[in-house]
């Protein structure tokens, strides 16, 4: 889509409207600025809806991912439009909830239209006493499971990996388990 001159678009302030008295019955200042119109038309088309542009509900598809590349959001076109829209709408809700298990759940749905769930902790070891003895192993890190989504058939395993090693804790060790489909009636 492009955001150029659009032919036959009006003018919804013709310069030629405002000039001073001594131009308005001159034929060449009328001519000379119906075609500044022309050119300033989708300028002012634009701006008058600004707020359109910057509301990823609305906003042209096209404009879509410059607007994810403002909230810090890697848009991928590969997903469906609302999926897109809605990512980019919650990124600043999903960054205040990174690093946690809802961030991660919440992550994965937006990115990859999978089902997911987070159990364990990660949290760590520790003791009251001073000077004991340190834990005698690490504690687990959280275990994510992913599932196909409605939506999708298959997950691309490596890509799920790279979301959750860039959404958990650095300080974690995420473990990643991908299922084949949903859950079975003993699962839940």
């Amino acid at each position: 889509m492009s955001r150029a001159a659009v032919p036959g678009l009006p003018s919804r302030y013709p310069i030629g409207a405002q000039l001073p008295a001594l131009y308005a019955d001159d034929d060449f200042a009328q001519r000379f600025t119906a075609g500044l119109d022309t050119v300033l038309a989708p300028v002012f088309a634009t701006l008058d809806n600004l707020a359109a542009y910057l509301d990823p509900q609305v906003a042209p598809d096209d404009f879509l991912a410059w607007l994810a590349s403002w909230v810090g959001v890697v848009d991928d076109p590969r997903r469906p439009l609302q999926l897109r829209r809605e990512a980019v709408s919650r990124a600043v809700e999903l960054h205040r909830w990174r690093g946690t298990a809802r961030g991660l759940v919440e992550g994965l749905r937006l990115a990859l239209g999978v089902d997911a769930e987070v159990t364990g902790g990660g949290g760590a070891a520790w003791s009251a006493t001073p000077g004991a003895a340190l834990p005698a192993h690490e504690p687990a890190g959280p275990l994510v499971r992913v599932r196909p989504g409605r939506d999708e058939a298959r997950i691309d395993p490596d890509r799920v990996h790279r979301i959750v090693r860039a959404m958990c804790p650095v300080h974690t060790v995420c473990r990643v388990e991908i299922l084949p489909g949903p859950p079975t009636d003993e699962e839940r």
